[in-house]
């Protein structure tokens, strides 16, 4: 005896437009992630059909519902994945899922009525699982960056540190002295292997390293207020995120002027957010080459800012990216505002 197709549901745009976000986030692993089968449940619902199958490249399929009987699916789907054409027909129908050209999977229709929607739903699972792709892409990416981060101590300011700690080993060995602790942590928090995440307190430790190194080598002329709520110091962010900031502020806001500059850091708390804003009244720059920067195209000397804006709103979502307040000869403002406490969020 056949399973009962079920009447199709009349499904409003809200009720819709949930379920299609339930079904995406369900695909987020992709076809062999650990909710397959809750998106194929998901697909049931909408199309309102007797069964739904996902399967992989490797043929094997995820089934919410029922599974044809008198159909050989295993054959259909090997037939779609060696063929990447659609195969069988109404009631039973396998469909390519296609990301960027490549085949990446087959949608399994059990007991549909009509072909258009689930044509419909077939391209739109194919949108879905490039988004996954596009996603674990930009994770890569951010991780290499941040490798890239963690290796990218400049040989010009490495070569100028310790010169100056050289030059005061007889003069003031004291001096000399604390410039090798503040450059031996310098280095160590920039190279170790740490993990995603760290606190305030450690990233504000990294700074103010950097800076006393910096104020060593370029004297009066870079001066330097650090203001930080005792609140906010056990905050844990990603690991790396303000010591570019601070790293780019002197680097392209100080070091091009030929009169003195400040930089200044604060860190306090803002409701439920912590906000740390770096700041510095050097040569600032056009807003149009800062947005350009923001989305990625600013060259090798911006890789820090993008790293950091796009590990942000990985981690907290788009509205807790960087915000970049500038213009020529006005210097540059960067304000990192995250959440007092986010869930997975641990050093």
């Amino acid at each position: 005896m056949e399973p009962r197709v079920p009447e199709p549901r009349t499904w409003s745009p809200a009720m819709t437009l949930g379920m299609a976000r339930r079904v995406a986030g369900d695909l987020a692993g992709g076809l062999t992630g650990p909710r397959v089968r809750a998106a194929a449940r998901g697909i049931r619902r909408l199309l309102g059909v007797a069964g739904i199958g996902l399967a992989d490249l490797s043929g094997t399929v995820e089934w919410a519902g029922h599974s044809p009987s008198g159909v050989d699916t295993t054959s259909l789907v090997e037939t779609v994945l060696h063929t990447e054409v659609k195969a069988g027909r109404l009631p039973v129908v396998a469909l390519p899922l296609h990301v960027r050209d490549e085949l990446e999977g087959v949608l399994v229709v059990a007991g549909a009525r009509r072909m258009s929607p689930v044509r419909e739903v077939a391209d739109w699972v194919s949108s879905a699982l490039e988004r996954t792709r596009l996603d674990a892409l930009a994770d890569q990416a951010a991780q290499l960056e941040l490798r890239a981060l963690r290796a990218e101590i400049s040989p010009h300011f490495v070569y100028n540190a310790l010169t100056v700690i050289a030059s005061l080993v007889r003069s003031d060995p004291d001096r000399s002295r604390e410039l090798m602790l503040d450059f031996a942590d310098y280095t160590r928090y920039s190279l170790a292997r740490h993990g995603d995440y760290t606190t305030v307190a450690d990233e504000f430790h990294a700074i103010e390293t950097y800076l006393a190194l910096q104020r060593a080598l370029l004297g009066d002329r870079l001066r330097v207020q650090i203001r930080v709520a005792p609140e906010v110091l056990a905050v844990a962010i990603p690991y790396l995120v303000l010591q570019p900031l601070v790293e780019n502020a002197v680097r392209h806001g100080i070091e091009p002027r030929s009169s003195p500059g400040m930089v200044q850091v604060r860190g306090e708390a803002e409701g439920s957010e912590c906000v740390i804003s770096i700041e510095d009244d050097g040569v600032g720059m056009d807003p149009a080459v800062a947005k350009r920067i923001l989305a990625g195209h600013g060259g090798a000397d911006s890789v820090g800012l993008t790293n950091v804006d796009r590990r942000l709103r990985n981690v907290y979502g788009s509205w807790f990216g960087l915000v970049v307040e500038t213009a020529p000869a006005a210097g540059t403002r960067v304000v990192v505002r995250v959440p007092m406490f986010q869930p997975g969020v641990v050093p």
